[in-house]
């Protein structure tokens, strides 16, 4: 009997002994089901999908709710393209048999109306979390070194069984070493933080955020260069795009530097002064050096980096590339088990849908039984706010024939000035192009660039990722008259 009274003894003090272990770890440690690393698109997305599927959720963010999309993306870079498109507007007002009026533009408004939006946005995310019952906590996370996974935030320790990195990226910066004076200019994040128009404006790079920020800076009535280390913008997309949206930088006014780089900004006292250095096979000396004087914005747009620093992954054994993304296989699974990364941090597909969808189809995967759960990234459509924009889906015509050879293609392609242009002396050009496949003519990539592209491209994605083919095009009614009807009667 004493033994078996002894034996329940020794049991509870056990039984004691890991409760108040776990008091005291509870104490140190918060623990969730699924914790995320970044309140942005990404992982917001994903943070809401797994709170809804009964997981307990928080989310870090050390910035504004939102991320890079909604603070100094997306959103206020679409407040500003649209401003722009007023500007054209108004320039043809007088053609469509409107008097000419004296309307001015004011940049302080427009930033002011800007920037409560966004902050309206941010209030509204930090709403959705509370209702989700997801716990919101700022701060910056670094990994430690404890054998389980756990971040730690302001001196507080974190865990779960899941965790989503989802940081996204940031503007690549030079050094003063790479460029002397190159901290005199900004990036697209400092951007948005311009309380005047510029008078005189350079932008350095030729990726689509050169290009849009260099058409809104322009239209708005800013002089505008354009600094690339090639002959053409936006080398990555399909050549017949790339030539026709620097033909239209240059229609537009707007003054293009090819093959030229930065070498030195210095200080004046009207304005930045930035040195060239020009490799122009045109011209009869190698090396010419030219300036550019009483600059108000030099802005650097040469690229994205994976937002990582500060967060101790490689001591976690999460593999990443040479430029530093977050390596992920098709499911968004880290080389560390239960570690996942999602977004731009991946350094595929930088568009915020994408980041969303991975977000989303995660959180399925994970809490919600769906073990095939996991984002499509082909024949993702997108779209560059520049003038006039372009839309984009599939592949470029140099990518399908590596896939299949040029004798199994077939593209068709067009120009024309839209009816829009019709009375204005402004004009800008419509381009079309489809690349189809094969003895059915499968359309693999469709691009175009011209007023109203941007909205018109999003049904025939659906149509692409169908697996329409050239056929299935030509069968479809035009709607006329509109742009649009011409990719349906491309001959």
């Amino acid at each position: 009997m004493y033994r078996n009274a002894l034996s329940a003894f020794s049991l509870n003090i056990a039984t004691l002994c890991r409760l108040l272990s776990r008091t005291m770890a509870s104490d140190t440690v918060a623990r969730f089901d699924f914790l995320v690393i970044g309140g942005g698109s990404g992982g917001l997305a994903g943070a809401r999908r797994a709170a809804e599927l009964g997981a307990s959720t928080a989310v870090i963010e050390s910035h504004k709710l939102g991320g890079t999309c909604v603070n100094v993306g997306c959103v206020p870079k679409k407040v500003m393209w649209n401003a722009a498109v007023h500007a054209e507007v108004a320039h043809d007002r007088t053609d469509y048999g409107y008097l000419a009026g004296n309307a001015q533009f004011s940049w302080h408004s427009l930033k002011s109306k800007r920037d409560a939006y966004v902050g309206r946005l941010n209030q509204i995310y930090q709403a959705n979390l509370d209702k989700a019952n997801i716990e919101a906590i700022h701060g910056l996370a670094s990994f430690t070194d404890d054998l389980e996974p756990t971040v730690e935030v302001n001196g507080k320790k974190y865990t779960a069984p899941h965790i989503l990195i989802a940081t996204g990226g940031r503007p690549t910066v030079l050094s003063d070493q790479e460029v002397p004076g190159a901290n005199l200019g900004i990036t697209s994040d400092g951007f948005f933080e311009i309380d005047t128009l510029p008078k005189r404006s350079v932008i350095v790079g030729a990726g689509y955020i050169a290009v849009e920020m260099a058409g809104i800076l322009s239209t708005l009535g800013s002089k505008t260069s354009i600094i690339i280390r090639q002959g053409e913008v936006l080398r990555n997309f399909d050549s017949f795009i790339s030539a026709n949206c620097t033909r239209e930088l240059e229609n537009a006014g707007i003054e293009l530097w090819r093959n030229t780089q930065v070498k030195s900004v210095r200080e004046m006292n009207h304005g930045l002064e930035v040195t060239l250095v020009t490799k122009d096979p045109e011209k009869k000396e190698e090396d010419l050096i030219e300036t550019i004087e009483e600059v108000d914005c030099l802005l650097w747009a040469i690229g994205r980096e994976p937002n990582t620093s500060g967060l101790n992954i490689s001591q976690m054994g999460i593999e990443t590339d040479e430029r530093g993304h977050i390596v992920v296989d098709e499911f968004q699974n880290t080389t560390r088990q239960g570690i996942y990364a999602v977004g731009d941090v991946c350094g595929k597909a930088l568009l915020t849908p994408v980041a969303i969808a991975a977000g989303r189809k995660l959180a399925h995967r994970i809490f919600d039984s769906k073990p095939e759960s996991k984002v499509d990234y082909s024949n993702i459509p997108t779209v560059v706010f520049s003038h006039p924009p372009i839309g984009t889906v599939g592949l470029t015509e140099e990518e399908a024939i590596k896939s299949w050879g040029q004798e199994n293609l077939k593209t068709y392609q067009t120009s024309f000035t839209p009816m829009y242009h019709a009375v204005t002396t402004r004009k800008t050009q419509c381009v079309m192009k489809l690349i189809c496949v094969g003895k059915e003519e499968k359309v693999v990539g469709l691009h175009m660039q011209g007023l109203g592209c941007d909205e018109m491209l999003q049904g025939f994605a659906v149509a692409v990722r169908m697996g329409a083919t050239k056929a299935d095009f030509d069968n479809t009614i035009a709607i006329h008259p509109t742009s649009s009807e011409e990719l349906v009667t491309m001959r």
